[in-house]
């Protein structure tokens, strides 16, 4: 029997996957969040313009080229509903004195759990940075007690775009904890023993591309995917690398099958700096950190991306997943260099008009230009 669970949206997929490889470090585990990252992303790309929003939709939009669509899956995604335990927060945080376009806020304060606040960067960088923080501690349940470090929001910051996540899964047949015992795990530098659940039932299974697929369900359409090479028990095995043709391939496979489970409880936590893997992704985002970068979709003065920083955390246990992510765009004036001017040489006959609101003063023609002298 096939599942009817849904699978991710095609282009937030390639997303995932452009981005995932850019944040691995070799033998380490990590976890981040898709959605946090491009809710940022595709907020900063409505925007944009020229390099920047080409650059900006290959990684987020790469089929239908409007990030806008990319914002509207995220908003689907984490939309309330009677004892969903999951928070959300969109914040835009401006000084006074920077002329934000209209629609840009407008359509920030669009987002799920949006504010806009206007602060004082120049006067109280360090309470700004306090209160970011205190919103997004609040968000994440304590999970991110802080995503801004000290020195990232300084008097020279003009903008703060931060999105927020948290959510709590419960397993719709939770593992029972006296079944829970240490068993080996195969890490690439070792095998040690782990805490590790067992369950045995009917549970969602796929095999694809040298790689199986078990899935763990929860209420609301909530699901934890878990991913290993075909090849159990092997000892220094590699982890899994995923591609969207694979992991459509594993989801086209799905059946309802009755599984033997064991699956280690596990807590991960990152703390990643963006720019540089987002410019390593084959869309080679780079533009939005430079003087050339164009955000006049955002505001009529010069901006640049100064960094962009991701904390997240997730753990699973027994009774299910408990997840938090956060990430921030601290935007900086740019010193934009300006386009090089279109010569206009007067060097032949020309016509000219003097004129003041409707009427034309003077008008006429030069074919050979009477020098008067300096100005007195």
């Amino acid at each position: 029997m096939t599942t009817r669970q849904e699978a991710p949206d095609e282009e937030h997929l390639r997303f995932a996957l452009a981005l995932d490889p850019e944040l691995v470090e070799e033998g380490s585990s990590h976890v981040w969040s898709p959605y946090s990252v491009g809710a940022v992303l595709g907020l900063l790309a409505t925007g944009a313009g020229g390099d920047t929003l080409k650059e900006l939709v290959d990684l987020v939009a790469p089929d239908g080229g409007d990030p806008r669509g990319h914002l509207e899956t995220l908003n689907t995604a984490v939309e309330a509903a009677d004892g969903l335990d999951l928070a959300t927060l969109n914040g835009l945080y401006v000084p006074a004195d920077l002329p934000l376009r209209a629609e840009f806020e407008e359509r920030v304060a669009a987002q799920s759990d949006a504010e806009v606040d206007r602060v004082d960067f120049r006067g109280d960088a360090e309470g700004v940075r306090a209160r970011v923080n205190g919103r997004v501690s609040e968000v994440t349940r304590g999970l991110v007690p802080e995503l801004l470090a000290p020195g990232t929001v300084h008097p020279d910051v003009r903008m703060l775009l931060v999105n927020a996540l948290w959510v709590k899964l419960l397993w719709a047949e939770p593992f029972d904890p006296s079944d829970t015992r240490d068993r080996d795990f195969h890490a690439p530098d070792r095998t040690h023993r782990v805490p590790t659940m067992r369950r045995t039932g009917s549970l969602v299974h796929s095999e694809h591309g040298g790689l199986r697929m078990v899935t763990l369900e929860g209420e609301h359409g909530l699901a934890l995917d878990v991913i290993v090479p075909d090849s159990p028990g092997a000892a220094h095995a590699p982890t899994p690398s995923l591609t969207p043709q694979v992991l459509r391939g594993l989801y086209r496979a799905r059946r309802q099958e009755r599984v033997s489970l064991a699956l280690p409880r596990f807590e991960v936590q990152t703390d990643a700096a963006l720019l540089e893997p987002l410019a390593a992704t084959p869309a080679h985002v780079r533009t939005l950190a430079t003087d050339r970068a164009d955000f006049g979709g955002i505001s009529e003065e010069p901006l640049k991306v100064d960094a962009i920083v991701h904390q997240a955390v997730l753990r699973v246990d027994e009774k299910g997943a408990e997840g938090a992510a956060a990430t921030a765009a601290v935007m900086l004036m740019s010193a934009a260099v300006p386009p090089p001017p279109r010569e206009f040489v007067v060097d032949q006959p020309f016509v000219f008009v003097l004129r003041r609101r409707g009427a034309v003063l003077f008008t006429g023609r030069i074919t050979d230009p009477v020098d008067p002298g300096p100005a007195a």
